[in-house]
């Protein structure tokens, strides 16, 4: 006699705040209510958007676009620059509520997370019942909204939690799964970039049923790695677990600097804000990195990085000015204007806390 195997599918939840920039400042301010409210930049900036509100939207702004388009798009548009403190703080009572059904929460930013409730905290047991009562929560709490996605893997419920935006709560079943997919256009498929979806339409892979007649080798022969992840995702197959408490990989700030130039002084002054923006974030986070790395963006928008790593982590601001201007200086710009600068720290460091590494030498690797 065999032993019967039991196949346990697992719940998954996948939690997107609504503009959340915006309906954090909507919440905050209640002259901005019911009126289109641009995150970003100021319209005489070279800003851009961060997030936009429901009402702003509706005239075409979308995150990334310049303010000065959005402006065009909406002259009476409120234009309002980041909190990002407000935002922290929301984000940190949005992980409580999450932390109230389960452990298993895998934060992707600010605004968004998966959870597993396959195993719930308190019992509930129904994965829609526990994101109608999360989302519940959230409403009556802190006074904003958020869409839900449900399914049994992360993909699926990623896609989901985007298909009733505002406040919206969709569900995919596993019966459902197959059909979902086969009608799912392609520039919603993860890692589906505009290129690769201008080249998948190109061959006439519109849909996910039209990927569904690709083999295995075929898709990885014109997409690399990804085509073995959108051969098995096509048919519903995504075994990523969510991970608790992922570490970042990297803390970075990165801005544009109010008008094309090369000149040194200006540049120094962004690096230089820049790197104490850095410094709070790693502060914050109790982190140190090892690797320095400075982002170069052009006139033309041509991109450029250089690095630096050290023995030593590092998490001062004024290390990482120092650096910065070294690295800038090593770059050779010449007479190319730049139009943003960026920098970045990774190679975390996970040893005593800060405060005992305040004194460190800094020492480069050869």
């Amino acid at each position: 006699m065999s032993e019967e195997t039991t196949i346990t599918l697992r719940k998954i939840i996948h939690i997107d705040m609504d503009a959340f920039y915006a309906s954090v400042e909507q919440r905050d301010f209640p002259e901005y209510r019911g009126k289109p409210l641009v995150v970003g930049g100021k319209p005489d900036s070279r800003g851009v958007v961060s997030t936009a509100s429901y009402e702003a939207r509706q005239y075409g702004i979308r995150s990334a676009m310049s303010s000065s388009k959005a402006y065009q798009l909406c002259p009476t548009a409120i234009f309002v620059y980041p909190r990002f403190d407000a935002y922290t703080a929301a984000s940190k009572a949005i992980r409580e509520i999450f932390s109230r059904y389960t452990d298993l929460i895998e934060p992707l930013s600010l605004d968004e997370a998966y959870l597993d409730v396959t195993e719930d905290k308190l019992g509930i047991g129904s994965a829609i019942d526990i994101a109608q009562s999360i989302k519940d929560a959230i409403k009556n709490e802190l006074n904003l909204t958020a869409s839900a996605g449900v399914s049994t893997n992360k993909f699926v419920a990623k896609v989901a939690s985007d298909m009733n935006k505002p406040d919206g709560l969709t569900f995919i079943g596993p019966s459902k799964i197959k059909a979902f997919m086969e009608k799912l256009p392609v520039e919603k498929f993860f890692g589906v970039g505009k290129v690769t979806a201008a080249k998948m339409k190109a061959m006439q892979l519109n849909t996910g049923a039209d990927l569904k007649k690709l083999t295995e080798a075929q898709l990885i022969a014109q997409f690399g790695k990804s085509g073995m992840f959108y051969y098995k995702i096509v048919r519903g197959i995504d075994e990523r677990p969510v991970r608790a408490n992922r570490e970042a990989k990297s803390v970075g700030a990165e801005d544009t600097l109010p008008e094309d130039t090369n000149d040194d002084v200006v540049m120094h002054d962004l690096l230089k804000q820049i790197s104490e923006t850095v410094s709070k974030r790693l502060e914050k986070y109790q982190l140190s990195g090892k690797t320095i790395t400075l982002k170069i963006k052009f006139a033309d928008f041509k991109l450029i990085t250089r690095s630096r790593s050290f023995l030593t982590p590092i998490h001062q601001a004024e290390v990482m000015y120092k650096e910065a201007i070294k690295l800038l200086e090593e770059a050779e710009l010449g007479a190319s204007k730049v139009r943003l600068l960026g920098i970045t720290l990774s190679r975390f460091y996970d040893g005593p806390d800060i405060e005992k590494r305040e004194n460190n030498q800094l020492e480069f690797e050869f």
